[in-house]
Protein backbone atom coordinates (compact mmCIF):
# COMPACT_ATOMS: atom_id res chain seq x y z
CA UNK A 1 0.00 0.00 0.00
CA UNK A 2 2.67 2.48 0.96
CA UNK A 3 6.42 2.62 0.44
CA UNK A 4 8.77 4.31 2.87
CA UNK A 5 11.10 6.22 0.57
CA UNK A 6 10.57 9.43 -1.32
CA UNK A 7 11.47 9.84 -4.95
CA UNK A 8 15.22 9.60 -5.28
CA UNK A 9 15.34 12.73 -7.44
CA UNK A 10 14.02 14.89 -4.62
CA UNK A 11 16.25 13.27 -2.05
CA UNK A 12 19.38 13.57 -4.14
CA UNK A 13 18.80 17.30 -4.60
CA UNK A 14 19.38 17.72 -0.89
CA UNK A 15 22.48 15.53 -0.75
CA UNK A 16 25.22 18.12 -0.48
CA UNK A 17 22.99 20.69 1.22
CA UNK A 18 22.49 18.29 4.10
CA UNK A 19 26.25 17.88 4.52
CA UNK A 20 26.54 21.41 5.90
CA UNK A 21 23.35 21.68 7.92
CA UNK A 22 22.44 18.24 9.23
CA UNK A 23 24.09 18.69 12.58
CA UNK A 24 24.00 22.45 13.20
CA UNK A 25 22.51 22.61 16.72
CA UNK A 26 20.91 25.76 18.04
CA UNK A 27 22.53 25.17 21.41
CA UNK A 28 25.84 23.53 22.23
CA UNK A 29 25.46 19.90 23.25
CA UNK A 30 24.73 20.03 26.95
CA UNK A 31 25.53 16.46 27.93
CA UNK A 32 26.42 13.01 26.73
CA UNK A 33 22.76 12.05 26.24
CA UNK A 34 22.34 14.82 23.66
CA UNK A 35 25.57 13.82 21.93
CA UNK A 36 24.35 10.23 21.86
CA UNK A 37 21.02 11.44 20.49
CA UNK A 38 22.75 13.27 17.65
CA UNK A 39 24.58 10.08 16.77
CA UNK A 40 21.42 7.99 16.95
CA UNK A 41 19.58 10.48 14.72
CA UNK A 42 22.44 10.02 12.26
CA UNK A 43 22.08 6.25 12.40
CA UNK A 44 18.35 6.67 11.74
CA UNK A 45 19.05 9.02 8.79
CA UNK A 46 16.43 11.45 10.08
CA UNK A 47 17.83 14.40 8.15
CA UNK A 48 17.34 12.88 4.69
CA UNK A 49 13.58 12.66 4.99
CA UNK A 50 12.90 15.66 7.20
CA UNK A 51 14.93 18.26 5.30
CA UNK A 52 13.54 19.57 2.01
CA UNK A 53 15.89 20.73 -0.77
CA UNK A 54 16.97 24.23 0.21
CA UNK A 55 15.07 24.01 3.48
CA UNK A 56 16.10 24.27 7.10
CA UNK A 57 17.37 21.15 8.89
CA UNK A 58 14.57 18.90 10.11
CA UNK A 59 11.88 21.44 9.15
CA UNK A 60 10.17 18.96 6.84
CA UNK A 61 8.53 19.49 3.49
CA UNK A 62 10.27 16.76 1.48
CA UNK A 63 7.88 15.19 -1.04
CA UNK A 64 7.47 11.44 -0.70
CA UNK A 65 5.45 10.03 -3.56
CA UNK A 66 4.06 6.75 -4.77
CA UNK A 67 1.13 5.51 -6.86
CA UNK A 68 -1.37 6.63 -4.20
CA UNK A 69 -0.36 10.29 -4.20
CA UNK A 70 2.23 11.88 -1.95
CA UNK A 71 3.00 13.10 1.53
CA UNK A 72 5.14 15.99 2.68
CA UNK A 73 7.36 15.08 5.59
CA UNK A 74 6.53 16.85 8.87
CA UNK A 75 8.53 19.48 10.70
CA UNK A 76 10.37 17.85 13.60
CA UNK A 77 12.13 20.93 14.94
CA UNK A 78 11.06 22.04 18.44
CA UNK A 79 8.76 24.77 17.12
CA UNK A 80 5.63 24.80 19.30
CA UNK A 81 3.08 25.63 16.62
CA UNK A 82 4.34 23.81 13.53
CA UNK A 83 6.91 21.31 14.82
CA UNK A 84 7.14 18.90 17.73
CA UNK A 85 7.85 21.48 20.42
CA UNK A 86 4.74 20.45 22.33
CA UNK A 87 5.67 16.76 22.26
CA UNK A 88 6.73 15.13 25.50
CA UNK A 89 9.20 12.25 25.61
CA UNK A 90 6.22 9.92 25.92
CA UNK A 91 4.64 11.43 22.81
CA UNK A 92 7.88 11.06 20.86
CA UNK A 93 8.37 7.45 21.91
CA UNK A 94 4.79 6.69 20.90
CA UNK A 95 5.58 7.95 17.40
CA UNK A 96 8.60 5.68 17.06
CA UNK A 97 7.27 2.68 18.92
CA UNK A 98 3.59 2.67 17.97
CA UNK A 99 3.35 4.82 14.84
CA UNK A 100 0.79 7.12 16.49
CA UNK A 101 1.15 10.89 16.70
CA UNK A 102 0.22 13.36 19.46
CA UNK A 103 -3.21 13.82 17.89
CA UNK A 104 -3.82 10.08 18.37
CA UNK A 105 -3.69 9.53 14.60
CA UNK A 106 -2.17 6.49 12.93
CA UNK A 107 0.90 7.41 10.91
CA UNK A 108 1.26 6.28 7.34
CA UNK A 109 4.07 3.74 6.87
CA UNK A 110 6.00 6.21 4.76
CA UNK A 111 7.40 6.71 8.26
CA UNK A 112 9.23 3.39 8.86
CA UNK A 113 7.80 2.82 12.32
CA UNK A 114 7.75 -0.90 11.57
CA UNK A 115 11.52 -0.70 12.05
CA UNK A 116 11.69 2.15 14.55
CA UNK A 117 9.46 0.23 16.96
CA UNK A 118 12.59 -1.78 17.79
CA UNK A 119 14.35 1.30 19.18
CA UNK A 120 14.72 1.24 22.96
CA UNK A 121 13.03 3.83 25.16
CA UNK A 122 16.46 5.02 26.31
CA UNK A 123 17.59 5.70 22.75
CA UNK A 124 14.27 7.33 21.85
CA UNK A 125 14.69 9.72 24.78
CA UNK A 126 18.21 10.60 23.65
CA UNK A 127 17.04 11.38 20.12
CA UNK A 128 14.29 13.53 21.62
CA UNK A 129 16.84 15.39 23.75
CA UNK A 130 18.96 16.05 20.66
CA UNK A 131 16.05 17.28 18.57
CA UNK A 132 15.22 19.76 21.33
CA UNK A 133 18.57 21.43 20.63
CA UNK A 134 17.78 22.02 16.95
CA UNK A 135 16.86 25.58 16.06
CA UNK A 136 13.06 25.86 16.03
CA UNK A 137 11.71 26.61 12.56
CA UNK A 138 8.20 27.86 11.90
CA UNK A 139 7.21 25.80 8.87
CA UNK A 140 3.60 24.65 8.69
CA UNK A 141 3.30 21.49 6.60
CA UNK A 142 0.14 20.05 5.10
CA UNK A 143 1.34 16.48 5.23
CA UNK A 144 -1.41 14.49 3.55
CA UNK A 145 -1.78 14.69 -0.25
CA UNK A 146 -2.77 11.10 -0.87
CA UNK A 147 -5.59 10.22 -3.22
CA UNK A 148 -9.00 9.14 -1.91
CA UNK A 149 -9.59 6.87 -0.02
CA UNK A 150 -5.98 6.60 1.19
CA UNK A 151 -6.07 10.19 2.44
CA UNK A 152 -8.44 8.98 5.17
CA UNK A 153 -6.25 7.85 8.04
CA UNK A 154 -8.72 5.24 9.22
CA UNK A 155 -7.73 3.28 6.11
CA UNK A 156 -4.53 2.49 8.00
CA UNK A 157 -6.38 0.32 10.50
CA UNK A 158 -6.49 -2.63 8.09
CA UNK A 159 -2.79 -2.31 7.26
CA UNK A 160 -1.71 -2.00 10.87
CA UNK A 161 -3.80 -4.90 12.11
CA UNK A 162 -2.34 -7.20 9.46
CA UNK A 163 1.25 -6.07 9.20
CA UNK A 164 2.45 -4.04 12.19
CA UNK A 165 3.73 -5.60 15.39
CA UNK A 166 5.20 -3.17 17.94
CA UNK A 167 8.09 -4.41 20.02
CA UNK A 168 11.53 -3.27 21.18
CA UNK A 169 14.49 -5.27 19.88
CA UNK A 170 15.38 -8.20 22.11
CA UNK A 171 18.98 -9.42 22.14
CA UNK A 172 19.72 -12.99 21.14
CA UNK A 173 21.79 -14.50 23.99
CA UNK A 174 23.24 -17.09 21.63
CA UNK A 175 24.89 -14.40 19.51
CA UNK A 176 27.80 -12.07 20.18
CA UNK A 177 27.47 -8.51 21.43
CA UNK A 178 28.64 -7.26 18.01
CA UNK A 179 26.00 -9.33 16.20
CA UNK A 180 23.24 -8.03 18.47
CA UNK A 181 24.40 -4.45 18.04
CA UNK A 182 24.39 -4.96 14.28
CA UNK A 183 20.92 -6.49 14.33
CA UNK A 184 19.62 -3.56 16.40
CA UNK A 185 21.03 -1.05 13.94
CA UNK A 186 20.09 -2.89 10.73
CA UNK A 187 16.56 -3.80 11.76
CA UNK A 188 15.83 -0.75 13.89
CA UNK A 189 17.30 2.70 13.35
CA UNK A 190 18.88 1.84 10.01
CA UNK A 191 15.54 0.47 8.71
CA UNK A 192 17.50 -1.34 5.97
CA UNK A 193 14.62 -3.70 5.25
CA UNK A 194 12.48 -0.76 4.12
CA UNK A 195 14.42 -0.46 0.87
CA UNK A 196 16.05 -3.85 0.44
CA UNK A 197 12.94 -6.03 0.80
CA UNK A 198 10.17 -6.90 -1.68
CA UNK A 199 6.64 -5.96 -0.68
CA UNK A 200 3.25 -7.55 -1.12
CA UNK A 201 0.26 -5.99 -2.86
CA UNK A 202 -0.58 -3.97 0.26
CA UNK A 203 2.91 -2.54 0.47
CA UNK A 204 4.03 -4.56 3.49
CA UNK A 205 7.43 -6.23 3.60
CA UNK A 206 7.44 -9.92 2.68
CA UNK A 207 9.23 -11.09 5.79
CA UNK A 208 10.24 -14.42 4.28
CA UNK A 209 12.15 -12.49 1.59
CA UNK A 210 13.45 -9.62 3.70
CA UNK A 211 16.71 -8.07 2.47
CA UNK A 212 16.66 -10.00 -0.81
CA UNK A 213 16.39 -6.83 -2.92
CA UNK A 214 13.67 -4.61 -4.32
CA UNK A 215 13.06 -1.79 -6.80
CA UNK A 216 12.86 1.63 -5.12
CA UNK A 217 12.19 4.78 -7.15
CA UNK A 218 13.50 3.10 -10.28
CA UNK A 219 16.74 2.05 -8.53
CA UNK A 220 17.31 -1.54 -7.47
CA UNK A 221 18.14 -1.86 -3.79
CA UNK A 222 20.51 -4.82 -3.82
CA UNK A 223 20.20 -8.18 -2.16
CA UNK A 224 22.10 -7.77 1.11
CA UNK A 225 21.73 -11.32 2.41
CA UNK A 226 24.61 -13.80 2.43
CA UNK A 227 23.65 -15.14 -1.01
CA UNK A 228 27.04 -15.73 -2.71
CA UNK A 229 25.78 -14.95 -6.23
CA UNK A 230 23.40 -12.00 -5.86
CA UNK A 231 24.06 -10.89 -2.29
CA UNK A 232 26.95 -10.26 0.08
CA UNK A 233 28.12 -13.86 0.38
CA UNK A 234 31.57 -13.09 -1.04
CA UNK A 235 31.98 -9.92 1.03
CA UNK A 236 33.59 -9.98 4.44
CA UNK A 237 32.10 -8.08 7.37
CA UNK A 238 35.01 -5.68 6.97
CA UNK A 239 34.15 -5.19 3.28
CA UNK A 240 30.56 -4.31 4.20
CA UNK A 241 31.72 -1.89 6.91
CA UNK A 242 34.11 -0.19 4.48
CA UNK A 243 31.38 0.18 1.88
CA UNK A 244 28.99 1.71 4.41
CA UNK A 245 31.71 4.13 5.48
CA UNK A 246 32.95 5.19 2.03
CA UNK A 247 30.23 4.18 -0.43
CA UNK A 248 32.79 2.15 -2.34
CA UNK A 249 33.92 -1.45 -2.63
CA UNK A 250 37.28 -1.11 -4.32
CA UNK A 251 37.37 -2.41 -7.89
CA UNK A 252 33.84 -3.78 -7.47
CA UNK A 253 31.09 -1.20 -7.03
CA UNK A 254 30.05 2.19 -5.70
CA UNK A 255 26.92 3.50 -3.98
CA UNK A 256 24.27 4.80 -6.37
CA UNK A 257 20.93 6.58 -6.08
CA UNK A 258 19.34 6.65 -2.61
CA UNK A 259 22.17 4.53 -1.19
CA UNK A 260 24.63 7.30 -2.02
CA UNK A 261 22.61 9.62 0.18
CA UNK A 262 22.40 7.06 2.98
CA UNK A 263 26.20 6.80 3.04
CA UNK A 264 26.62 10.57 2.87
CA UNK A 265 24.13 11.50 5.60
CA UNK A 266 24.11 8.42 7.79
CA UNK A 267 26.44 5.43 7.62
CA UNK A 268 29.46 7.49 6.53
CA UNK A 269 29.24 9.34 9.85
CA UNK A 270 28.90 6.25 12.04
CA UNK A 271 31.65 4.63 14.09
CA UNK A 272 33.80 1.88 12.62
CA UNK A 273 32.71 -0.51 15.39
CA UNK A 274 29.00 0.01 14.63
CA UNK A 275 29.57 -0.46 10.90
CA UNK A 276 31.51 -3.66 11.54
CA UNK A 277 28.65 -4.83 13.78
CA UNK A 278 26.20 -4.22 10.94
CA UNK A 279 28.45 -6.17 8.59
CA UNK A 280 28.67 -9.00 11.12
CA UNK A 281 24.90 -9.22 11.31
CA UNK A 282 24.30 -8.95 7.57
CA UNK A 283 26.77 -11.78 6.92
CA UNK A 284 24.49 -14.14 8.86
CA UNK A 285 21.29 -13.41 6.91
CA UNK A 286 20.33 -16.52 4.91
CA UNK A 287 19.73 -16.21 1.18
CA UNK A 288 15.97 -16.45 1.67
CA UNK A 289 15.86 -14.23 4.69
CA UNK A 290 13.45 -13.21 7.37
CA UNK A 291 13.60 -10.50 10.01
CA UNK A 292 15.34 -11.83 13.11
CA UNK A 293 12.40 -11.20 15.40
CA UNK A 294 9.13 -13.04 14.92
CA UNK A 295 6.66 -11.07 12.87
CA UNK A 296 2.92 -11.40 12.76
CA UNK A 297 1.93 -14.31 10.54
CA UNK A 298 -1.16 -13.56 8.47
CA UNK A 299 -3.01 -16.87 8.35
CA UNK A 300 -6.65 -17.59 7.62
CA UNK A 301 -7.77 -17.38 11.26
CA UNK A 302 -5.99 -14.07 11.76
CA UNK A 303 -7.66 -12.65 8.67
CA UNK A 304 -11.10 -13.62 10.00
CA UNK A 305 -10.43 -12.06 13.39
CA UNK A 306 -8.92 -8.96 11.81
CA UNK A 307 -11.90 -8.43 9.53
CA UNK A 308 -14.40 -8.82 12.37
CA UNK A 309 -12.43 -6.50 14.65
CA UNK A 310 -12.14 -3.84 11.95
CA UNK A 311 -15.84 -4.06 11.05
CA UNK A 312 -17.20 -4.05 14.59
CA UNK A 313 -14.65 -2.70 17.06
CA UNK A 314 -11.97 -0.54 15.46
CA UNK A 315 -14.20 2.51 15.03
CA UNK A 316 -14.04 3.02 18.79
CA UNK A 317 -11.13 0.94 20.07
CA UNK A 318 -8.91 1.99 17.13
CA UNK A 319 -5.91 0.23 15.63
CA UNK A 320 -3.84 -1.93 17.95
CA UNK A 321 -6.71 -1.82 20.44
CA UNK A 322 -5.41 1.38 22.00
CA UNK A 323 -8.80 3.03 22.63
CA UNK A 324 -9.14 6.76 23.35
CA UNK A 325 -7.76 7.99 26.64
CA UNK A 326 -10.51 8.69 29.16
CA UNK A 327 -13.25 8.06 26.62
CA UNK A 328 -12.97 4.49 25.30
CA UNK A 329 -10.99 1.88 27.23
CA UNK A 330 -8.03 0.19 25.54
CA UNK A 331 -8.11 -3.50 24.72
CA UNK A 332 -4.33 -3.86 24.63
CA UNK A 333 -3.17 -4.75 28.13
CA UNK A 334 -6.70 -4.50 29.56
CA UNK A 335 -7.03 -6.93 32.51
CA UNK A 336 -10.58 -7.83 31.45
CA UNK A 337 -9.27 -8.90 28.06
CA UNK A 338 -6.22 -10.88 29.19
CA UNK A 339 -7.82 -12.56 32.20
CA UNK A 340 -7.24 -16.28 32.69
CA UNK A 341 -10.67 -16.98 31.23
CA UNK A 342 -12.42 -15.09 28.40
CA UNK A 343 -15.81 -14.81 30.16
CA UNK A 344 -15.61 -11.09 30.94
CA UNK A 345 -14.93 -9.94 27.42
CA UNK A 346 -17.60 -12.25 25.99
CA UNK A 347 -20.14 -10.81 28.41
CA UNK A 348 -19.24 -7.26 27.45
CA UNK A 349 -19.61 -8.05 23.74
CA UNK A 350 -23.00 -9.65 24.30
CA UNK A 351 -24.42 -7.20 26.85
CA UNK A 352 -22.44 -4.00 26.39
CA UNK A 353 -21.99 -1.75 29.42
CA UNK A 354 -23.27 1.58 30.67
CA UNK A 355 -21.21 4.76 30.96
CA UNK A 356 -18.83 4.68 33.92
CA UNK A 357 -15.63 6.28 35.19
CA UNK A 358 -15.67 8.77 32.33
CA UNK A 359 -15.95 6.10 29.63
CA UNK A 360 -18.85 6.30 27.18
CA UNK A 361 -21.32 3.38 27.03
CA UNK A 362 -20.77 0.39 24.77
CA UNK A 363 -23.76 -1.11 22.96
CA UNK A 364 -24.64 -4.78 22.96
CA UNK A 365 -23.52 -6.79 19.94
CA UNK A 366 -25.73 -9.76 20.79
CA UNK A 367 -27.95 -9.36 17.75
CA UNK A 368 -25.22 -8.21 15.40
CA UNK A 369 -22.74 -11.04 15.92
CA UNK A 370 -23.34 -14.77 15.95
CA UNK A 371 -21.65 -17.10 18.41
CA UNK A 372 -18.74 -18.02 16.15
CA UNK A 373 -18.06 -14.38 15.29
CA UNK A 374 -17.89 -13.54 19.00
CA UNK A 375 -15.42 -16.39 19.45
CA UNK A 376 -13.22 -15.06 16.64
CA UNK A 377 -13.20 -11.48 17.96
CA UNK A 378 -12.56 -12.59 21.54
CA UNK A 379 -9.63 -14.81 20.60
CA UNK A 380 -8.22 -12.16 18.27
CA UNK A 381 -8.10 -9.40 20.87
CA UNK A 382 -6.80 -11.78 23.58
CA UNK A 383 -3.76 -12.69 21.48
CA UNK A 384 -2.80 -9.49 19.64
CA UNK A 385 -1.04 -6.14 20.35
CA UNK A 386 1.12 -7.72 23.04
CA UNK A 387 -1.82 -9.50 24.70
CA UNK A 388 -0.67 -13.03 25.51
CA UNK A 389 -3.83 -14.60 26.91
CA UNK A 390 -4.78 -17.99 25.54
CA UNK A 391 -7.21 -17.69 22.62
CA UNK A 392 -9.47 -20.16 24.39
CA UNK A 393 -12.96 -18.79 23.80
CA UNK A 394 -15.28 -21.46 22.43
CA UNK A 395 -18.64 -21.48 20.77
CA UNK A 396 -20.03 -23.52 23.67
CA UNK A 397 -18.95 -20.89 26.20
CA UNK A 398 -20.58 -18.12 24.18
CA UNK A 399 -23.80 -20.13 23.95
CA UNK A 400 -23.79 -20.70 27.73
CA UNK A 401 -23.27 -17.00 28.47
CA UNK A 402 -26.14 -16.07 26.15
CA UNK A 403 -28.44 -18.55 27.86
CA UNK A 404 -27.32 -18.05 31.44
CA UNK A 405 -26.53 -14.41 32.22
CA UNK A 406 -25.37 -15.33 35.72
CA UNK A 407 -22.33 -17.42 34.72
Amino acid sequence: MFCTLSTSANRLKSLFFCATVAFAPFYAFADDAVKDGAYLATAGDCTSCHTAPGGKPFAGGLKMANQFGYLLTPNITPDIETGIGSYSKDDFFRVLHNGVNKKDQDLYPFMPYGAYTKVTREDSDKIYDYLRTIQPVSNSIEVNHLDFPFNIRSSMIVWRELFFKPGTYKSDPTQSAAWNRGAYLVEGLGHCSSCHSPRNLMGAIENSKAYTGSVIDGWYALNITSNPLTGLGKWSAQDIARFLKTGSYESKTTALGPMEEVVHNSTGKMTDSDLLAMGTYLKTLPANSSLSEDQKKVDANTLVGTRLYIDNCSGCHQSSGRGITGVIPPLAGNPAVIAARPNNIIKVIIRGFTARNGYIPMPSFASRLNDQEIVEITNYIRSNWGNTANPDATKGLVEDIRKHPGI
